[in-house]
């Protein structure tokens, strides 16, 4: 699914949606774009807080990540908070999957190395990968860590090296820690910024540049339906508050990763 809103489409006789923005704001859209990479990608497994779900998201995307990918908790629906996300997930990609092998199977086919984060035999330091590829970074419920599955489908798991008192962190700051690792690796290593081709970035620029006008609702159709009011969509109610499931603070798992 897309971030945390609907889908719009152009109808005849409306202006064109980049002919609204002021010039700043375009700027704005385009610099965005230009830092815009989807070699890292961050895969979030059967999370429980609607605090820690917005504010992972919250920062895939304020450090330029496009796509997070979702694995469904049966017992809590992916709704994360909206005063947390402050809209931010509506520039997002975001794919839910029913299960781990599904997300794999589609991350794997498009080239990724899908790491898991776990302290297990044979895990590697966070300092001691390679971003020189296409990698997804896989972090797991706030209270078990990642699930068998992903175990039994990742490429190799790795560990955030810790060096106090404390052994374990939310799995925001475990986000923000991996994704700022990664991103300065490529830029130390491959000067690389953006890496989005001609394509990708024309589609963005579609896509934010819609997003960025202020009556898109009024102006603009849904896909497939005619122009109202924005609707959430099916899976985020946009309620600022827990689900049943997450009424108490979940325990922080027993290891940094």
């Amino acid at each position: 699914m897309g971030g945390g809103g609907p889908k719009y489409e152009a109808a005849d006789g409306k202006p064109l949606p980049q002919d609204l923005l002021l010039a700043p704001r375009r700027e704005r859209i385009d610099a965005v774009i230009a830092h815009r990479t989807r070699a890292i990608t961050v895969v979030l497994d059967r999370l429980e807080d609607s605090f820690n779900m917005a504010a992972v998201l919250r920062t895939c995307e304020g450090m330029g990540l496009q796509d997070v990918h979702v694995i469904r908790n049966p017992d809590a629906d992916f709704n994360p908070n909206t005063r947390v996300t402050q809209g931010c997930d509506k520039w997002l990609d975001l794919y839910v999957h029913e299960d781990f092998k599904t997300c794999a199977e589609h991350l794997k086919g498009r080239g990724y190395r899908v790491l898991a984060s776990a302290i297990q035999p044979g895990a590697q330091s966070l300092f001691d990968i390679k971003f020189d590829q296409k990698i997804a970074l896989v972090l797991g419920n706030e209270r078990f860590g990642v699930s068998q599955d992903v175990l039994d489908h990742c490429d190799g798991t790795f560990w955030i090296p810790m060096r106090g008192f404390s052994q374990s962190m939310n799995i925001s700051a475990a986000a923000s820690a991996c994704v700022t690792r990664a991103l300065s690796w490529r830029l130390d290593h491959l000067g690389a910024q953006g890496d989005l081709d001609e394509g990708e970035k024309k589609t963005l620029l579609d896509q934010f540049a819609m997003l960025a006008v202020a009556q898109r609702g009024r102006i603009y159709r849904t896909q497939g339906g005619t122009a109202s009011s924005p609707k959430p969509p099916q899976g985020y109610d946009g309620r600022s508050r827990r689900g049943p499931m997450q009424s108490q603070s979940p325990k922080p798992p027993k290891s940094g990763a």
